[in-house]
């Protein structure tokens, strides 16, 4: 075999591990990423009372001033996926319940599995609740506050 086929080859393997990677949608574990990955939040919470606020998470290792910065760290780790946004909001269209659950927003910013990171949370109907609570500890459980469901 000629040195640019095995070249070619190698190639081919390497890209067809990464489809097959990509395509699996495994979780992320936090040790497969490396120290200084770039994992940095800062969360703005408004409208929940005590948990108001602007906090500061580090993950690899956990840090910051977030009051629960392991747990939030191994909460958003279990929920990454490959080749996922899991900041995305859900998708438009879905059949959401018509239920207030309180004036709680919240604003997290900055780098998750290295990309950036803007979104928007808040508790204006069952989707948007049910997305919060997929959240918490990274934001704060406000069902446990007596403020919303």
């Amino acid at each position: 075999m000629s040195q640019v086929n095995r070249s070619v080859s190698a190639r081919l393997l390497l890209a067809a591990g990464s489809l097959l990677a990509v395509g699996s949608g495994t979780v992320v574990p936090a040790a497969a990423q490396p120290h200084g990955s770039g994992d940095h939040l800062v969360v703005t919470v408004r409208g929940t009372g005590a948990g108001d606020g602007t906090r500061e998470l580090t993950c690899h290792p956990a840090g910051g001033d977030h009051p629960d910065a392991a747990r939030a760290c191994a909460a958003l780790d279990r929920g990454t996926r490959w080749g996922r946004d899991l900041f995305a909001p859900d998708a438009p269209g879905g059949l959401c319940t018509m239920q207030y659950g309180g004036p709680a927003t919240a604003h997290v910013t900055g780098t998750w599995a290295g990309r950036p990171v803007d979104a928007r949370f808040d508790r204006g109907d069952g989707c948007a609740i049910a997305r919060w609570n997929r959240f918490v500890p990274l934001l704060p459980d406000v069902r446990a506050q007596g403020l919303g469901v």
